[in-house]
């Protein structure tokens, strides 16, 4: 993970090789595959699992964890959109990839949910925003009638059981 988290954002690519390097020309469905995004978002998410049940790693972890907040503060905790470029900036025409027949930018309660389970390896203040957006989001269709109840919803299940402190081995 260390070589491929960009150093700036905390943002890592949708696909990459197992020593780190961009996954590029992954059939046209993956266009942008370099990307931030969907598959992306449970980066966060399992770094803090990771952070909580061995911290074998807990000083990049926690550098980790306030820096992609830090980013996706900077870009509204209430207002970020799904999918990035791994330098920050936004994916634009193919490189967007589509969920439910749209191929569109949303602010997704799914990385509402693995940012806000970021925060158990954050210290600084702006943890808490993102636990108050996880916790004041609804989980509902957007305008245009699209709803993921599978993918987001079992994020948002996974980063409460983080956030509640009850995610636990069990023998």
């Amino acid at each position: 993970m260390h070589k491929v988290i960009n150093e700036n954002t905390g943002l890592n690519p949708d696909l990459c090789n197992y020593d780190g390097t961009m996954l590029e020309g992954f059939g046209g469905r993956r266009n942008g595959g370099s990307n931030f995004r969907y598959d992306s978002w449970r980066v966060p998410m399992n770094m803090a699992l990771d952070y909580e049940w061995s911290g074998t790693d807990s000083l990049w972890q926690r550098q980790y964890g306030e820096k992609i907040q830090d980013f996706f503060f900077s870009q509204g905790v209430n207002t970020f959109v799904d999918q990035y470029r791994v330098d920050g900036s936004l994916p634009e025409g193919d490189e967007i990839l589509q969920a439910g027949g749209f191929r569109k930018l949303r602010h997704s309660i799914g990385l509402v949910s693995t940012l806000a389970a970021a925060s158990v390896m954050c210290q600084h203040e702006k943890r808490k925003a993102f636990v108050d957006a996880l916790w004041n989001a609804r989980h509902e269709p957007f305008d245009d009638g699209y709803f993921d109840a599978y993918y987001d919803g079992l994020l948002r299940l996974f980063a409460f059981m983080h956030l509640s402190g009850r995610y636990r081995v069990i023998d």
